[in-house]
C-alpha cells in the first residue's frame, strides 16, 4: 500500500505562483517515477510532469518553462513549482507514484487561477 498526500492547492491571479507538494508513505522501499497530472472541469486527466529518482524529468509542451518538478527520495517527496500561471492552468492536480510497476494516486488538490 502507498499512501499519497497532496498539499499547496488555491486560488491564485494570472501569472501567480504555487508550489504543490506530495508525500508518500506506506511499506514502501523505492517508488519510481513520481509526478502530477490535472483534470480540468469537462475534460480528461492530462499529464504534467515526471520524474525518476535519478533526477530524469518530463513536462507537458503546456507547462514547459513555467512548471518545475523535483523530489526528495529521502523523504519520498515530489514537488511542483508552478510559475506564470494561466487560467487554463486551473484544474484539481494529482499526484502520482509508480511503486513495484503499479501507479498510486493522491486525492488531488485544486488551483484555480482567476483575477
Amino acid at each position: 500500500q502507498v499512501q499519497l498526500v497532496e498539499s499547496g492547492g488555491g486560488l491564485v491571479q494570472p501569472g501567480g505562483s504555487l508550489r504543490l507538494s506530495c508525500a508518500a508513505s506506506g511499506t514502501i522501499v523505492s517508488i519510481n517515477p513520481m509526478g502530477w497530472y490535472r483534470q480540468a472541469p469537462g475534460k480528461g486527466r492530462e499529464f504534467v510532469a515526471t520524474i525518476t529518482s535519478s533526477g530524469s524529468t518530463d513536462y507537458a509542451d503546456s507547462v514547459k518553462g513555467r512548471f518545475t518538478i523535483s523530489r526528495d527520495n529521502a523523504k519520498n517527496t515530489v514537488s511542483l513549482q508552478m510559475n506564470s500561471l494561466k487560467p487554463e492552468d486551473t484544474a484539481v492536480y494529482y499526484c502520482y507514484a509508480y511503486y513495484r510497476a503499479v501507479p498510486w494516486w493522491g486525492q488531488g488538490t485544486q488551483v484555480t487561477v482567476s483575477s
